[in-house]
């Protein structure tokens, strides 16, 4: 007999807003750091927010979520950070601070500088890494911190809180999750494309924007992230769709970089 399929697929999720800020944004490191970065650019540093400490620490924030996501102390064997804004502790990788923090302590690493295709990239990465028969169990941490400590080259969304999202991705029979990218600078077109693909999984397939790729409209029966999260809102609105009727596509654009990515939970 054939040997059955198994895929990685998305179990479970939690998510969760943080109004504090963390201790290392008052740290002078971060100071340094981010003057070092831009200074080539002539970007001034944001001294308020600086002085105010403002900023919040993605492992401090993906661990608060890890005991929720895996209250059984299961250990997962990978782990993988993903981020659009900058962290507060850029010296320090997140990723594997969070392993440490992990059942398991499981390999970590990071996604970044992807806009909103890296939540994309971060899973299909997972899936790939299951494909190697390393990875029965693998959880993705996605964050973002509404500080950015010094001023942008050119107008950027930022979020309107510190928020994270974890989600728990596992072994389990038939075809696992799906993963596709495409570059699409417009936003309409992208949605159009979204929705091809989304008709594709038959009658009765759950479809999930992001609030940008639904401000060109929102299908009959689609959902649509609450504004405000341009990294995380998406993925807060799966966290609390799930479980949902499958089979689902998940769905984002990206503007800046023309970026479409999609999610398929069969």
């Amino acid at each position: 007999m054939p040997a059955q399929t198994r895929g990685l697929r998305v179990t479970r999720a939690v998510a969760a807003g943080f109004a504090d800020h963390a201790a290392a944004a008052l740290h002078p490191d971060l100071r340094t750091f981010t003057g070092d970065l831009v200074r080539p650019y002539g970007l001034p540093l944001r001294e308020d927010l600086l002085s105010a400490g403002a900023g919040h620490d993605y492992a401090e924030m993906g661990a608060a979520l890890l005991e929720r996501a895996l209250p059984g102390g299961e250990p997962a064997d990978l782990l993988i950070l993903a981020f659009s804004s900058p962290d507060v502790r850029p010296a320090a990788p997140a990723s594997l601070r969070l392993s440490s923090h992990c059942p398991g302590q499981p390999t970590a690493f990071a996604v970044c500088d992807q806009g909103s295709a890296a939540a994309f990239t971060a899973l299909r990465l997972a899936a790939l890494h299951h494909r190697t028969g390393g990875c029965r169990r693998a959880v993705v941490v996605l964050a973002e911190q509404s500080a950015l400590h010094h001023e942008p080259p050119e107008p950027v969304e930022l979020p309107l809180e510190h928020r994270a999202v974890v989600l728990v991705c596992e072994e389990a029979p038939g075809e696992g999750l799906r993963v596709r990218g495409q570059n699409q600078p417009d936003g309409a077109r992208a949605l159009r494309a979204a929705r091809d693909e989304h008709r594709r999984l038959g009658d009765g397939a759950a479809l999930l924007l992001s609030a940008g790729l639904a401000d060109h409209g929102l299908p009959g029966g689609a959902e649509a992230a609450r504004p405000g999260q341009p990294f995380t809102g998406l993925w807060t609105l799966l966290a609390d769709r799930l479980p949902a009727r499958r089979p689902l596509l998940v769905a984002d654009h990206d503007r800046r970089l023309g970026r479409l990515s999609t999610l398929t939970l069969p």
